[in-house]
C-alpha cells in the first residue's frame, strides 16, 4: 500500500482516535486480502451480513483491519477499545476480567465485576461467526468490527448493547506464505523482561483446499507486588508488620498461550467451508490492583503494591471448534455455523475480609488467614442458519435461526485453615475439621434459548433505502443449587469432620418476546449519507447461585438468598439513533457522528444477599443513556496524517430503584442497602472520553520507509457505584500518552520502537469493595486486624519496548 493512498485507508477506519500510517511495503496481494480492499483500499465489513465499507453501511460500525492492529500494536480488547467512540472497558488486567461497556449501559457497581469473566453481559462477543465471550489476543486477525446498537434482528446471539466481531484471517489458496514476530519490553514498576512471540503460517494444499495456523505466546512479567503476603496461611499473622511474611514480586504476570487452527475448502464460487479450532489459556497470578488508598494500614503501601494476604493464581482456559459454511444459490447465500465451546476456570483468592465483615468473630483469631478455590466449567453448543437474498430487486431479504444449549457447572470453596483449632481453644468448639472448609457452594445450570429473526429492506430510490427487522426469541433455563458450613457443623455441632450436607434446591425461568428495528437512510450526495435507527435488546435473566434461606432464620452463622433475591428477570433496551456519514476533500477528511438516546428497563444490577453478602444480581427500575460521539481523519499531506475522536455519555437512573446499593456502616459492618435515585449517573464509564492522534510518514531509502506517531488518550472522571452512593469512590479522569518510531522495507520487515504510557502516568481504572471497609477490628488479644479489602485497579505504568515482525 503506497503512501499516496493511505488516505483511503484511514477513511476506512475513521471511528478510531488515531490509525496507522507507515509503511507501504507489504507482501503481494492475496485473494482473501482483494476480497477484504477495494480499490481505494478501504475495508470492507459484513457487520450488515452483506459486503460493505465503514462509510456506505448505514448502522453505527467502527472496524479495525489487521494493517492497524499490527502498526498500533493492539494486542487486546483493552487497548482496542480506546480507538473506538461509544466503547469503554474497565481495565482490570488479565485476573478479573474486562467488563465492556457501550454507551454507558451499565448498572453495577464496579467492585462487583471483581472475577466476572462474561464481559458485563451487556455486549456480545463474535468469534468469526459463533457467539463467544473471551477476551482474545487479538493475533492473525482481518478485522475486528464494533457494532453499536442492539443487533438481534442480525445476529443469532441476543445484545443489548451491542456486538464485536473478531474476523480471524481466512486461509489462501493462492500461496505459501506465513510471518514471524516477536516483542520484548519492560515496565516501569517491574522487574524482567517482558516477552510475546509468535507466528502464522498459510499452506495451500490444493488449489481449493488450504491450512492456516498461528501460535503465540505472551509472558508478561507483570508489576504489582504483594509485599504482605503470608508465610503460611493459618499459622502466620497477617497483622504483625514485619512478621512472617513472604513477600510476592510482580504477581498481575500473565502467561497466556493463543493458537488458531483452520482447514478451509472451496468448491468454486458456490460452496465454501472453513472448520476452525481456537485454544487460548490464560495464566495469572494475581490481581493488577493497588492499595495506596488504604488509610489504617500500619505501614505506607506504594502505587503498584497490594496488600493482600496470598497469591491469587489464576488459570482460564477457552476452546472453540467450529464450522462455518456458506453456499451461493445463485439468487442468494445460505450460511451455517456451528460452535461448540468450552471454558474452564480454576483460581484463588484471598477471602479473610469477607469473612471479617460477617462479624462472626473469625478476625477474633490472631492467625486469621481465608482463600478460596474456585472451579468452574462452560459447555455452550451454538447453531446457526441465515439466508442472504441476492436478486434483481429492490426489496431484500436476511432471515435466520439459531440455537444455543449452554451448561454451567462451578463450585466455590472457603477455606480457614487453623480456625477449627482456635475454635475448640477459645469458643467451645467439640472436634477438628482437618479440611479447613468454612463454605461450600456448587451450582449449575442448563440454558436452551432460540431464537428466529431477520430484515426486510426495500429501496425506494437510488438514494433512499427503508428496512424493518424482527426477533422472536424463547428461552428456558433450569438450574439446582445449595451450600454448606461444614467447619461450623464440625467443629460447634459434632458432625462428620469430613462430610458435606448438600440440599439442591432447583429452580429456573422461561421467557419469550419479540424485538423489532426499524433503520433508514439518505445519500443526500456521494459523500454524504444521514440514517435513522430504532432497535431493541434483550438480555436474558438467571438464578442467583444462592440456596434460599431457612424460614425461620437460625441464629448462627448463615448464607443465604431470600425469595426476593434468588434469581432476577430479563431486561431491555431501545435505542434510538440519528447518525451522518461524510467524506470532504475528495475523500482526504472524513467525519462521521451519532446522536442517541437509550431506555433500559429492569437493568440487571449486581448487589449482594442480606444473609452473608454473597454476590447475587438483582433488577432496578429503569435507567436511560444519551449522548454523542464524533471521529474525525484527515491526510493533511501525503505523508501527515491526522485523526481523533470524541464521545460524550450521559447515563442515569429514571425511576426509583429500591435496595440497590448495599452499604456497611462503620465502624463494624453491619450492613443495609439504599435506594438508586431517579437521576443518579450510572457508574463504570466516563461522561467525556476521547482520542487524537498525528502520524507522519517518510520514506528514508530506495528501500526503507520510517513512521513516526504520537498519540494521546483521555477520558473524565468515573463513578464506581450509582449516584456516587454507598460511600462509592470516583475515580479521577487521566490522559495516556504514547509514542513509537517504526521503519519497514519491500521485503515486509517491520520494527517499532514504542513507549506506551509514555510520561508514567498513575491511572485507576476500577475499584474493589470500598472505602467504608477502610477500617482496623481487633483480635481476641485486643490487638489489631487491619481489614484490607478496598483498593483500585490500575493501568499498566510506562512500557518501552521493541516489536519487530517479517512475514514471507
Amino acid at each position: 500500500m503506497t503512501l499516496t493512498n493511505r488516505a483511503a485507508f484511514l477513511i476506512a477506519a475513521s471511528s478510531l482516535p488515531y490509525v496507522a500510517h507507515a509503511q507501504d511495503a507489504q507482501p503481494a496481494t492475496t485473494d482473501e486480502q482483494q476480497d477484504q480492499l477495494v480499490s481505494d483500499d478501504a475495508i470492507i465489513v459484513t457487520a450488515t451480513r452483506r459486503d460493505g465499507t465503514v462509510q456506505d453501511v448505514p448502522i453505527n460500525i467502527s472496524a479495525v483491519g489487521a494493517e492497524e492492529l499490527a502498526e498500533r500494536r493492539l494486542d487486546d480488547l483493552r487497548e482496542l477499545a480506546r480507538a473506538v467512540p461509544g466503547v469503554y472497558v474497565v481495565d482490570q488486567g488479565n485476573r478479573s476480567g474486562t467488563p465492556i461497556v457501550f454507551r454507558g449501559l451499565n448498572a453495577t457497581g464496579l467492585g462487583s465485576f471483581d472475577g466476572n469473566n462474561d464481559g458485563g453481559g451487556t455486549v456480545a462477543t463474535y468469534v468469526g461467526e459463533v457467539p463467544l465471550y473471551v477476551d482474545l489476543r487479538l493475533k492473525d486477525m482481518e478485522r475486528v468490527e464494533f457494532l453499536i446498537g442492539p443487533q438481534g434482528t442480525l445476529y443469532g446471539a441476543g445484545t443489548l448493547g451491542g456486538a464485536i466481531r473478531y474476523i480471524p484471517a481466512k486461509p489462501q489458496f493462492d500461496e505459501l506464505s506465513g510471518a514471524v514476530r516477536g516483542d520484548a519490553y519492560l515496565y516501569a514498576h517491574g522487574d524482567g523482561v517482558s516477552t510475546d512471540v509468535g507466528g502464522t503460517v498459510n499452506i495451500p494444499l490444493t488449489t481449493d483446499v488450504a491450512f492456516r495456523a498461528s501460535v503465540d505466546i505472551l509472558n508478561d512479567e507483570g508489576f504489582i507486588d504483594y509485599p504482605f503476603a503470608v508465610a503460611t496461611r493459618g499459622a502466620s499473622n497477617p497483622d504483625v508488620i514485619p512478621g512472617d511474611l513472604r513477600p510476592l514480586s510482580d504477581v498481575n504476570y500473565a502467561d497466556i498461550i493463543t493458537a488458531r487452527a483452520a482447514l478451509r475448502w472451496a468448491a468454486g464460487d458456490l460452496l465454501d467451508f472453513t472448520a476452525s479450532y481456537h485454544f487460548q489459556e490464560d495464566k495469572t497470578g494475581g490481581r493488577q490492583f493497588s492499595q495506596h488508598r488504604l488509610s489504617t494500614f500500619p505501614v505506607e503501601i506504594g502505587k503498584y503494591e497490594s496488600a493482600l494476604r496470598v497469591a491469587e493464581p489464576n488459570r482460564r482456559t477457552t476452546q472453540l471448534a467450529s464450522l462455518e459454511a456458506e453456499l451461493d444459490l445463485g439468487f442468494g447465500k445460505l450460511v451455517s455455523a456451528t460452535g461448540y465451546s468450552m471454558s474452564e476456570d480454576e483460581g484463588q483468592r484471598d477471602q479473610t475480609d469477607l469473612l471479617i465483615g460477617l462479624q462472626y468473630s473469625y478476625e477474633a483469631f490472631p492467625e486469621f488467614t481465608a482463600f478460596t478455590l474456585e472451579e468452574g466449567e462452560e459447555k455452550t453448543f451454538t447453531q446457526e442458519v441465515r439466508f442472504v437474498s441476492d436478486w434483481d430487486s429492490p426489496l431484500s431479504l436476511i432471515a435466520g435461526a439459531f440455537y444455543l444449549n449452554q451448561k454451567i457447572d462451578s463450585l466455590s470453596i472457603e477455606f480457614a485453615p487453623g480456625y477449627d483449632q482456635f475454635a475448640v481453644d477459645e469458643f467451645g468448639g467439640v472436634q477438628l475439621r482437618p479440611d479447613s472448609i468454612e463454605y461450600y457452594e456448587p451450582f449449575r445450570s442448563d440454558l436452551k434459548e432460540s431464537a428466529i429473526y431477520g430484515e426486510l429492506s426495500y429501496q425506494i430510490s437510488d438514494a433512499w433505502q427503508v428496512t424493518v427487522g424482527g426477533r422472536y426469541y424463547d428461552y428456558e433455563l433450569a438450574t439446582e443449587q445449595t451450600f454448606d458450613l461444614p467447619l461450623y457443623r464440625t467443629v460447634f455441632e459434632g458432625d462428620d469432620p469430613t462430610g458435606f450436607v448438600l440440599d439442591f434446591e432447583q429452580g429456573g425461568q422461561s421467557d419469550d418476546g419479540f424485538l423489532f428495528k426499524l433503520n433508514t437512510s439518505y445519500e443526500v450526495t456521494s459523500d454524504v449519507l444521514v440514517y435513522g435507527t430504532v432497535s431493541q435488546g434483550f438480555r436474558i435473566g438467571n438464578s442467583n447461585a444462592v440456596g434460599p434461606c431457612p424460614d425461620p432464620l437460625p441464629d448462627n452463622q448463615i448464607i443465604c438468598a431470600l425469595p426476593n433475591e434468588l434469581e432476577y428477570t430479563a431486561d431491555k433496551t431501545t435505542n434510538y439513533e440519528l447518525g451522518f456519514k461524510t467524506q470532504w476533500l475528495d475523500n482526504a477528511l472524513t467525519l462521521n457522528g451519532a446522536i442517541y438516546h437509550i431506555d433500559w428497563s429492569n437493568p440487571q444490577i449486581a448487589s449482594a444477599t442480606t444473609n452473608g453478602q454473597a454476590p447475587i444480581t438483582i433488577n432496578g427500575a429503569g435507567a436511560r443513556s444519551r449522548g454523542f460521539e464524533l471521529s474525525a481523519a484527515w491526510q493533511a499531506t501525503e505523508q501527515l496524517s491526522l485523526s481523533g475522536n470524541y464521545s460524550f455519555t450521559d447515563a442515569a437512573l429514571t425511576e426509583l430503584s429500591p435496595n440497590i446499593i448495599p452499604v456497611i456502616f462503620p465502624p463494624g459492618f453491619d450492613n443495609a442497602f439504599v435506594d438508586g435515585q431517579e437521576g443518579d449517573r450510572l457508574p463504570g464509564s466516563p461522561k467525556h472520553q476521547g482520542g487524537f492522534a498525528i502520524d507522519y510518514d517518510v520514506p528514508v531509502s530506495m528501500d526503507w520507509d520510517m513512521a513516526l506517531s504520537y498519540n494521546v488518550y483521555a477520558q473524565s472522571n468515573v463513578l464506581t457505584r450509582t449516584g456516587a452512593r454507598g460511600d462509592s469512590l470516583t475515580l479521577p479522569g487521566f490522559d495516556i500518552h504514547g509514542a513509537s518510531i517504526g521503519f519497514e522495507n519491500r521485503s515486509g520487515t517491520r520494527v517499532i520502537v514504542y513507549a506506551d504510557n509514555l510520561w508514567d502516568a498513575f491511572a485507576e481504572t476500577g475499584v474493589r469493595s470500598t472505602p467504608a471497609w477502610d477500617q482496623v477490628v481487633e483480635d481476641i488479644n485486643g490487638d489489631p486486624v487491619y481489614a484490607r479489602s478496598f483498593g483500585t485497579f490500575v493501568a499498566p505504568p510506562r512500557r518501552i519496548g521493541i516489536r519487530v515482525s517479517q512475514e514471507f
